[in-house]
């Protein structure tokens, strides 16, 4: 495994972080076994994985608390990541929010504590101000946003520190290189990218948008009249599935598994932090561990950025998945 430091601190975290949430089961993710949860804990630590990121809000705290049981015992070879959930961000109600985590995780200190989503009804300055009080407390160590725009980072940046910002990043979602990506490197903030294969797309799976499950086809890369959209853009499906077959040539020739080259080709962008990956049983943690070795060519790296491109374009500058209306500024 391969460790990097979690912005500027002396906390390392492996490149591969276990996302948390499908553990939460319930109306996205559907029926979860929390003993598979467990056991898949088990497995990410037994392979070197100590980064686990979760949130309040995934059902009601059920992932915090999966998690919580899975690292008995364990604790001390984890970094914690959760996330307080944007109607939480007034000073009474984050307080309550963290101790309410803390007990879920069964935990005296997280690790990671970040903003999931803005809220610009309030105040940045009275969010980060009890964040920081808790930080003193002992009760965070370090402090992290999640979707946060160029205009977000600035108006936090006037007020307070942050060591990441979690941003959907990959082949597929570039749209943080224009100006979110820029900032955070500048300010030594890593980058924690959430879907780096752009929810199954970059393994291959899907063969055209129309075996794409209605769960996942409502992102700004499918038209707007897919039975789950809730955006207006016309998507870009001719341009993804045209990318993807490119990717697919490039790493045939790589003779690479196709996840392992997107993944790799993320891994290796400026101010890259972790990559987020989802599993829902024990073996499914194995599935991208060769990316983490893989290093490519920076020819085939120029090759890969080319082939998405047009996707890119097509996307504009809205990082926000699923809305037109970004909830990112």
């Amino acid at each position: 495994m391969i460790y990097n430091p979690l912005g500027n601190t002396d906390i390392n975290v492996s490149v591969i972080a276990l996302g948390c949430w499908p553990f939460a089961g319930g109306s996205v993710w559907g029926d979860q076994d929390d003993n598979d949860s467990i056991a898949t804990v088990h497995a990410a630590l037994d392979a070197g994985i100590n980064f686990f990121d979760t949130a309040e809000g995934y059902e009601k705290g059920h992932s915090e608390r999966v998690l919580g049981r899975g690292l008995k015992g364990r604790r001390n070879e984890a970094i914690i990541a959760t996330k307080v959930s944007g109607g939480n961000l007034s000073a009474p109600n984050i307080v309550k929010a963290c101790e309410q985590s803390l007990k879920n995780l069964q935990t005296d200190t997280i690790d990671l504590y970040q903003i999931h989503w803005p809220n610009w009804n309030i105040p940045i300055e009275e969010t980060m101000r009890a964040l920081e009080q808790l930080r003193e407390q002992g009760k965070v160590r370090t402090l992290g946003v999640c979707n946060f725009g160029p205009i977000d980072l600035k108006d936090l940046l006037s007020v307070g520190t942050i060591v990441t910002n979690q941003l959907p990043y990959s082949l597929l979602w570039r749209v943080i290189e224009r100006e979110i990506q820029p900032i955070c490197n500048q300010h030594n903030i890593g980058i924690i990218c959430y879907s780096p294969l752009m929810q199954g797309l970059l393994t291959g799976r899907y063969k055209t948008a129309d075996e794409v499950p209605e769960g996942l086809a409502r992102t700004r890369l499918y038209t707007k009249t897919r039975a789950m959209a809730k955006h207006d853009d016309p998507g870009c499906e001719t341009e993804v599935f045209e990318a993807l077959q490119e990717i697919q040539s490039i790493s045939k020739e790589l003779d690479q598994p196709m996840a392992a080259v997107a993944l790799s080709w993320v891994k290796q962008q400026k101010g890259i932090t972790s990559l987020l990956m989802g599993a829902r049983k024990p073996e499914e943690v194995s599935w991208n561990l060769p990316a983490v070795n893989l290093t490519l060519p920076e020819n085939m790296v120029q090759r890969l950025t080319i082939a998405t491109e047009t996707v890119k374009n097509k996307l504009g500058n809205n990082p926000d998945f699923w809305m037109s209306q970004s909830r990112m500024r």
